[in-house]
């Protein structure tokens, strides 16, 4: 006798996947027609499989549509992107962060910018002060566009905050290594034993320690949350100049304002976006990310 049932593919290892159903997991293989088809299962993956009575080996038959699916690292269905940077150790670079909400709006997630080790910011020294204004910096820069929220990992303040946004949602953390994606993960879920590596004193970064991506349970409202070797990537992969204004919210809102249909936002003139960063609306370094990105795409449609 055999059942068919659905579930979540949590985990993939050396061929064999992990499927979540119920309340139970089950260790199951790919029927061969996913190779034929040049079909690759991923963790976030929902899929039908067959239990058959007395034998060892369980069958994933069947792949669901997907929401979305990310490259590096491969996962599929993700509904919001946590991107998470340092309020020092290493510091944050803002244009990788532009890129990762570029790719989070492509996909039709949400986002969330953390910015975690905000303890570094709590003091008198110059150190501190200096997180401090980084800490302000990134919430002026995202202010209206983004929800942004202050983590400390050593007293979890702010994780209540991160809970109550991510709720009933599948998450994916992204950001430089070293910012402290596995340690959030580790406080979310303590079960999860996500590895966790120190910052490199001569290079100021982080080292990768998540060896293999896979989905834990955060509570029984449907919250989970993907811990991953990280998004290796942060280039604009298969965007084009006439896509990019539509994956930042605050220019899209107000391109139906400017004088031409075809406008860019640079130079032309009755532009609604530019007018807005003049006067304050849109913040100049968000516009100031978008130019860069859109002279990024021009330069490698030229080659």
């Amino acid at each position: 006798m055999s059942r068919l049932l659905e579930g979540l593919i949590i985990k993939g290892i050396a061929g064999f996947y992990y499927v979540k159903s119920g309340g139970g997991v089950y260790r199951c293989k790919a029927r061969g027609i996913f190779k034929q088809q040049d079909i690759k299962l991923a963790v976030g993956d929902r899929v039908s499989f067959e239990i058959i009575e007395g034998n060892d080996d369980n069958w994933i038959t069947q792949l669901h549509p997907r929401r979305n699916q990310f490259v590096r690292p491969f996962i599929t269905n993700v509904e919001c992107f946590v991107i998470v940077v340092a309020a020092a150790r290493p510091a944050p670079v803002l244009g990788i962060v532009d890129k990762l909400t570029v790719m989070a709006e492509k996909k039709e997630t949400e986002v969330i910018i953390c910015v975690n080790k905000a303890d570094l910011a709590e003091g008198d020294s110059g150190k501190c002060r200096k997180a401090r204004r980084v800490i302000e910096d990134i919430e002026s820069k995202y202010a209206g566009v983004y929800p942004v929220v202050r983590l400390n990992s050593m007293n979890l303040d702010g994780y209540d905050r991160l809970k109550e946004l991510i709720r009933g949602k599948v998450v994916a953390f992204a950001g430089p290594s070293g910012v402290g994606k596995s340690t959030i993960t580790n406080n979310l879920i303590p079960d999860a034993g996500a590895e966790t590596g120190l910052i490199s004193d001569k290079t100021d970064r982080g080292r990768h320690t998540t060896r293999h991506s896979e989905l834990f349970a955060v509570d029984d409202e449907g919250t989970m949350i993907f811990d991953t070797p990280g998004f290796t990537s942060f280039e604009l992969q298969d965007i084009e100049e006439d896509e990019l204004q539509h994956y930042y919210p605050e220019i899209f809102s107000r391109m139906s304002g400017c004088r031409y249909g075809d406008c860019r936002h640079l130079s032309e003139p009755d532009c609604a976006v530019t007018q807005a960063v003049r006067e304050g609306n849109v913040h100049p370094l968000r516009y100031h990310s978008y130019v860069e990105q859109l002279k990024e795409i021009r330069s490698k449609r030229q080659y």
